[in-house]
């Protein structure tokens, strides 16, 4: 048995973390990676929405800023498909704490998580580590995932999209996920998922 026959077995959602009009208008911002995050996304979401795989999203609501409720930002960027199957507000780092997600996959037979949205490191990283925590088998879509560049706090060392995006592979796999493309996990998805 294949590790495909394993995961076609095993009843999915695809969760879109964070791809809201926030971050359009935090300082860090840029559309340097988005066309390829673009992209990537929209595959993976047409092709699980073909394969009847449930969708949801996932909000961050934060107390400033362009993530409070107030600012009118915390809603999907202009280009993200509507019509989730669920949509669910966090106020952490992970999708879990405190939204009803872990209730509502469990009620719809849900046992393995399709993760894919902005961060990379920071909530589908924490949301990955989390729902494995849980339970859940977890596939990482790294490509169909958005950072930014970032500066180390002491030795202000830069570390691009990229190396962000390796190290989050590095520390995840195996240990709370498998790390794999859009085709990869839809072709491990087969034809007729629901």
């Amino acid at each position: 048995m294949s590790e495909n026959d394993v995961v076609r077995g095993r009843r999915a959602a695809l969760v879109v973390i964070d791809v809201q009009e926030s971050f359009r208008h935090m300082p860090f911002w840029s559309e340097a990676d988005l066309p390829a995050f673009r992209e990537a996304l929209l595959r993976l979401d047409a092709g699980c929405r073909q394969r009847g795989v449930p969708v949801v999203h996932i909000f961050h609501v934060g107390q400033a800023g362009p993530f409070t409720e107030a600012s009118g930002y915390v809603r999907a960027l202009d280009w993200l498909p509507g019509s989730p199957d669920v949509c669910f507000f966090k106020h952490t780092h992970n999708a879990f704490s405190d939204t009803g997600l872990d209730l509502w996959l469990r009620r719809h037979g849900i046992e393995r998580l399709i993760i894919a949205g902005i961060r990379t490191e920071q909530c589908c990283e924490t949301t990955t580590r989390v729902g494995s925590d849980i339970g859940y088998e977890i596939d990482f879509v790294s490509e169909a995932t958005l950072t930014f560049p970032m500066t180390h706090p002491l030795s202000g060392r830069s570390y691009s999209t990229a190396k962000i995006k390796e190290h989050a592979e590095l520390v995840l796999a195996g240990r709370f996920a498998r790390i794999v493309s859009v085709d990869d996990c839809l072709a491990a998805l087969g034809e007729g998922h629901a």
